[in-house]
């Protein structure tokens, strides 16, 4: 893929940070109604909680972390971070797609369940089990936030390889340049 152009490129940051933010954002509310749902001893505060949560699972959490992906993978292949020079670029890519399954595969049908449950006029079965999807998902977006920051580990690999490739490639360069006689 071509470089982006300066404009293009923060833009599409802009939008990967809103993203990202807010994924993270929804995690947190989808954890704070869990909780609730947790700690009190009213049916229709239980109730309320979890659909809440399903409206912010089916309608919202999928699209976001969708967004995010996109704009990332777009990020990554259109600057010289690239997807998979950096370990810290890669492993951002691959927990964005392990959490966007989990989400989609554990976390939407677990909501869903138990507001069904909870509609049916039985108790939630295991208050705690509500709240793991959301903890886990906060832990592994925050985890995420922590290495777009400090970005560790080094070059995996390949980064290393394209790097020295581009090394010698300037330096044969700067030789032919220099004036012999």
């Amino acid at each position: 893929m071509k470089p982006l152009k300066r404009p293009v490129r923060r833009a599409i940051l802009v939008v990967h940070v809103a993203a990202a933010a807010g994924w993270l954002g929804l995690t947190l509310g989808l954890l704070a109604l869990a909780i609730s749902a947790n700690v009190t001893e009213s049916t229709a505060m239980i109730e309320a909680a979890a659909r809440s949560m399903k409206v912010f699972t089916d309608w919202l959490v999928l699209p976001v972390a969708l967004l995010t992906l996109l704009s990332g993978l777009v990020l990554s292949l259109g600057t010289t971070w690239g997807l998979a020079r950096h370990r810290w670029v890669y492993t951002k890519f691959w927990l964005t797609l392990v959490t966007i399954a989990a989400s989609a595969f554990a976390l939407r049908p677990g909501v869903n369940d138990a507001v069904e449950t909870i509609s049916s006029g039985a108790a939630l079965p295991d208050p705690l089990g509500l709240m793991m999807g959301p903890i886990v998902s906060f832990s592994a977006y925050v985890f995420i936030t922590v290495i777009s920051v400090l970005k560790p580990w080094g070059l995996t690999r390949r980064g290393r390889r394209l790097r020295s490739a581009s090394t010698s490639a300037k330096a044969l360069d700067e030789r032919s340049l220099r004036q012999t006689a």
